[in-house]
């Protein structure tokens, strides 16, 4: 066993909670440092974590030699402003979803990448969830063919996050879209084989939220700052002819106070559905449709197990478990959405 990579965090609001257990249980890696801008909750969370190097200047983190990784987990505003200093300072940065909200600057950040010949990766969790490898598995190995089709959504009823990072323009560059479509989209994608898309169609709105006595969960009402839409949906066409359905919304007058988290595949041999793992196909022989579900064995925690996958790719010279050229095709759609919803009109995608 060689020397353990060096991580510091860059944000530690509330997300770095869900990465801290994967580099406390990566064999390649150690938390050593952390960065933030507000001084009370960075010694608050240092001397939780007994991490000693505390840095009230990202920039200064980067300036440590002997830091590895960088993992960013701020406002996704901030992403790339923080990001590419840190990749040109030669760290190999996982950073918080989306990659950034523009994909002009997931474009300067795998730019980057390259220059500095480090690794960069989008924290994508859903990724890694036991449900998700294994309906995976069943796409590469050809179980349902070739997968023309595909549904993802994820909608609330009122759960949206009341923070000014996730609701205002300002900080977060988007809304439902940003925070939760960028998770369903990139699963739905990397499911379906990652095929290329060409053109989207979709709708971006905010009506609940204007509407007088609109709350969150627990009666919690709608910040001030909200400025972002609550409810998107887009039809977004491949260049291998497939095509996908997106739907997601922070609030939306549906039956279930919780997540709905849900995913179609449908295939030329048969179809599947996640997270029930579900593979319904056909039998010729004896003429009947047929329902198989997957039996999986829960694994590492999601958020720990991207965190342990990306020391292990840095560490070892593997590829970034999620490339940033496939964040760059969930951020090209959901960029497309947006600006098919003001225009009215199906939008090319050109990279």
């Amino acid at each position: 066993m060689g020397k353990k990579l060096k991580v510091g965090i860059v944000g530690v609001g509330s997300i770095y909670k869900t990465h801290v257990p994967g580099w406390q249980d990566s064999p390649d890696a150690e938390l050593v440092a952390l960065a933030d801008i507000n001084p009370t909750q960075l010694n608050k969370v240092g001397d939780e974590l007994g991490v000693k190097l505390r840095y009230e200047k990202a920039e200064d983190l980067f300036a440590n030699k002997d830091i590895d990784i960088v993992d960013i987990c701020t406002a996704s505003q901030y992403h790339a402003p923080l990001a590419i200093p840190a990749l040109q300072a030669g760290k190999h940065v996982i950073c918080e979803k989306p990659l950034a909200p523009k994909p002009s600057d997931i474009k300067k950040m795998i730019a980057a990448r390259d220059k500095s010949k480090v690794l960069l990766m989008a924290a994508q969790h859903m990724r890694f969830q036991a449900a998700s490898q294994a309906l995976k598995e069943e796409v590469v190995g050809g179980r349902l063919g070739d997968v023309y089709h595909a549904r993802g959504w994820l909608l609330r009823r009122a759960s949206a996050p009341a923070r000014p990072s996730y609701v205002s323009k300002q900080h977060a560059g988007g809304g439902a879209c940003l925070d939760i479509g960028v998770h369903i989209l990139d699963l739905t994608l990397w499911l379906m084989g990652n095929p290329r898309p060409v053109a989207v169609t979709g709708i971006a709105q905010d009506k609940l939220a204007k509407m007088p006595g609109t709350f969150l969960g627990k009666g919690n009402p709608i910040p001030e700052s909200w400025d972002v839409e609550e409810f998107a949906a887009g039809f977004v066409r491949m260049d291998n002819g497939a095509t996908l359905i997106l739907e997601v919304s922070w609030l939306l007058h549906h039956p279930t106070e919780s997540n709905e988290c849900r995913i179609w595949l449908y295939g030329t041999k048969a179809g599947g559905t996640w997270p029930e793992l579900q593979i319904t196909t056909t039998n010729p022989t004896a003429k009947r449709h047929e329902d198989h579900r997957l039996k999986v064995s829960e694994g590492m925690e999601a958020h720990a197990a991207e965190c342990v996958a990306f020391a292990d790719a840095v560490a070892h010279g593997k590829p970034a478990p999620v490339p940033p050229e496939q964040s760059l095709d969930v951020g090209l759609i959901l960029d497309g959405l947006y600006q098919s919803s003001a225009s009215g009109r199906e939008v090319a995608i050109e990279r």
